[in-house]
Parts: C-alpha cells; structure tokens; sequence
C-alpha cells in the first residue's frame, strides 16, 4: 500500500465516523418524539460499518457487504441527502483496484428493536386509553459514549493523515 492508499483510508474511516456522529445526534434530538410521520414512537438507529473490498464501486460495496435482516429486525438505508457527501467523493468504478486502499464505508443504517418506553401521562395527547406515552428507547449516557467514540476516532484519523502528509513532505525534501 503506498502512502496516498493510507490518507484514502483514513478519509473513508473520517467520513464513516462524520455520518455516525450524525445518526447519533439524530436520535439525540429525538430522545423525545413520541409519534413519526408513520405515527409510532421513533426507534434509535445504529450505524453499521462494512470492510472495503477492493471493488470500489459503492453499489456493489453496499449489495455485497449488506446484512441479511433477522427476524424482527428493520433496516432502513441512508437518505439520499445524507449519502450525497459521501458517494460525490467515493472513486469512480473505472479506478486501477490495486492502487485502492480497502477502507470502511457505511452499509446500513439499523433501526434498533428495542420496545418503546412506556410513561404515565394522561394529559400528554399521544397518551393510550390508560393514560400511557411511547417514548424511545433512547439513553442519553449511551448516545455521548457513541458520539465520543465517533469524535475520538474522526480525531485520530485526522492525525493519521497529518502524520501521512508529513511523510510525504519529508520524502519530497529527501528527493531534492
């Protein structure tokens, strides 16, 4: 693997990370919706990552790297609008395969299974006939965990490819 292979990789572990801060905030900033547009309580999603194949196209990475759903299990794929950033800067399928570093690329977004909580409140208007609200199964330690697990490794990977860049300089300066 030669050294632009490495910042490759370390942009794609940089952009997977970006997109599962996002999902995180998301539900985050919905910890207290207790009815969609589909009209039930909103379910926490997950982000899965999947290992680059080599094939750098990101049909046939996301048709060969996508979980088959279990039973009771609800996948839903990224929105076009959060995806855009993403595929306008993956390589096109025509790439040499063997100067592309295998990366990390985003499979899925998962929706968790978990039942919704259920609060007395008979005053709230999405309330049961016996005064009980849905709410998510959303933890809010468990959200800052997964956000400060995606911050620490946008950060490391930043410093990786400063590190590269540096190697990169100093291999210039070596050749002068």
């Amino acid at each position: 693997m030669n050294l632009f292979g490495m910042i490759d990789q370390s942009g794609d572990a940089m952009q997977a990370e970006r997109m599962r801060a996002e999902v995180v905030a998301a539900n985050m900033a919905n910890a207290e919706t207790t009815r969609t547009q589909a009209g039930v309580p909103y379910h926490r999603q997950h982000v899965v990552f999947a290992a680059g194949s080599g094939d750098t196209s990101f049909a046939s990475q996301l048709s060969a790297s996508l979980p088959a759903p279990q039973a009771g299990t609800s996948v839903a794929y990224l929105p076009a609008q959060l995806l855009s950033p993403v595929l306008n800067t993956l390589p096109g399928s025509l790439v040499d395969s063997s100067r592309v570093a295998p990366g990390v690329h985003i499979a899925a977004v998962v929706q968790d299974t978990a039942p919704p909580l259920k609060r007395f409140d008979p005053s709230h208007p999405d309330a049961d006939a016996e005064g009980y609200v849905s709410y998510p199964d959303i933890n809010p330690l468990t959200e800052m965990v997964d956000l400060m697990g995606a911050t620490r490794a946008y950060g490391l990977n930043a410093s990786a490819v400063q590190a590269e860049k540096s190697m990169i300089a100093s291999s210039l300066e070596l050749a002068k």
